[in-house]
């Protein structure tokens, strides 16, 4: 199996593959019957980046669009809410906040044959590599100052003054998230791995304390942020299908899960800064980031963080085996999607490094 290049191989757009094709002209129809201003003739092609939801770069003589959808076929319970994406961005743009601006909303699958949504097209750059290859090192403290402060922003937000109250049950978030992450696990498990019996059993008996309901993102990291072509600034928030209302020191610890990151030998992690020499590449350390965000809001994960590392490792480990699930049942939405099933064994084994370390 060739080595993954993320940068490469995940940047830009491809031909849509089959499984996701939809009817173009259907879409256009739609459209111009209902966004002011669209005008076609319309062309759609897929990016290449993303494991879950397909994501499409619509382009007219005018304007481009991106549409993100449900994948067709069997889909795990609650997950790939695109109406759920679409509200907490409508919100959010409306507070200044960094997202692409929403266009419009269909739950009707008759249009391209799953529910999706339409936002603007937001011009700038994703970066995949979390060390920034390329990029001076005053610019990526910058770039991780500006991803830090961005973090702030959203949890500092009040769900109750940005319409989102009823966004999610916010209390007794890890719990419910450990419970869920657990089941989806079990409704897509190819194989038994051994540290994710030890976590299921594990962390529902090591909570951490409640604390403030906040909004989560549930994905953050720096090749979910659009940057600008020319400095570090964060222009657009990526992939909300995670976000809820929760625990924001556990949204936190999961953006911080890059400097613990497993590497593997085909790139299929998800970015790590393992084995990078930070300080010549003006990257903080995870210590003088953490403090950073602590400074900034007031609140600490240092006294449960290797708790809040496990449950985030075993997490992503689930989240990854759905994605290998999505492979068996052919649902999977990148080229790269079988290449992952080898990371749900060291994601585990990292997450009950930290389990044993609390």
């Amino acid at each position: 199996m060739d080595r993954i290049d993320r940068q490469r191989d995940f940047t830009g757009t491809k031909e849509v593959a089959g499984a996701l094709r939809f009817a173009v002209t259907r879409l256009e129809e739609y459209l111009n019957r209902n966004v002011e201003g669209f005008a076609g003739p319309l062309t759609a092609q897929q990016f290449k980046g993303g494991q879950s939801n397909p994501t499409y770069l619509l382009t007219t003589p005018a304007r481009r669009y991106v549409l993100r959808r449900k994948p067709p076929g069997k889909l795990l319970p609650s997950a790939h809410a695109v109406d759920r994406e679409f509200r907490v961005i409508a919100a959010l743009h409306r507070q200044g906040f960094p997202v692409a601006e929403p266009v419009i909303l269909c739950n009707d699958p008759d249009v391209i044959g799953t529910a999706f949504y339409v936002m603007s097209h937001v011009e700038g750059r994703v970066i995949w590599e979390p060390d920034m290859p390329g990029v001076t090192p005053p610019e990526r403290a910058a770039t991780y100052d500006a991803m830090n402060a961005t973090l702030t922003q959203l949890h500092t937000f009040d769900p109750q003054a940005i319409g989102l109250s009823d966004f999610g049950r916010g209390e007794n978030y890890v719990a419910r998230q450990v419970e869920r992450w657990s089941k989806q696990y079990r409704a897509s498990e190819t194989g038994r791995v051994e540290a994710m019996e030890q976590l299921i059993a594990w962390l529902p008996q090591h909570l951490p304390p409640q604390g403030p309901v906040r909004l989560v993102h549930g994905d953050f990291r720096l090749d979910n942020v659009i940057l600008a072509a020319n400095e570090p600034k964060v222009l657009a928030v990526l992939d909300w299908e995670l976000s809820t209302l929760g625990d924001p020191l556990a949204d936190f610890s999961y953006h911080l899960m890059q400097w613990h990151m497993p590497r593997s030998d085909s790139g299929a992690d998800t970015g790590s800064l393992v084995g990078c020499d930070l300080a010549a590449l003006g990257i903080p350390s995870l210590e003088n980031y953490v403090g950073d965000y602590v400074k900034r809001t007031g609140l600490d994960p240092r006294p449960h963080l290797t708790f809040y590392l496990a449950y985030n490792f075993f997490r992503l480990a689930a989240i990854v085996q759905g994605i290998v699930g999505r492979v068996r049942d052919g649902t999977a939405t990148s080229a790269h999607a079988a290449a992952r099933a080898q990371m749900v064994k060291p994601l585990a084994d990292k997450a009950w490094e930290f389990a044993e370390e609390t």
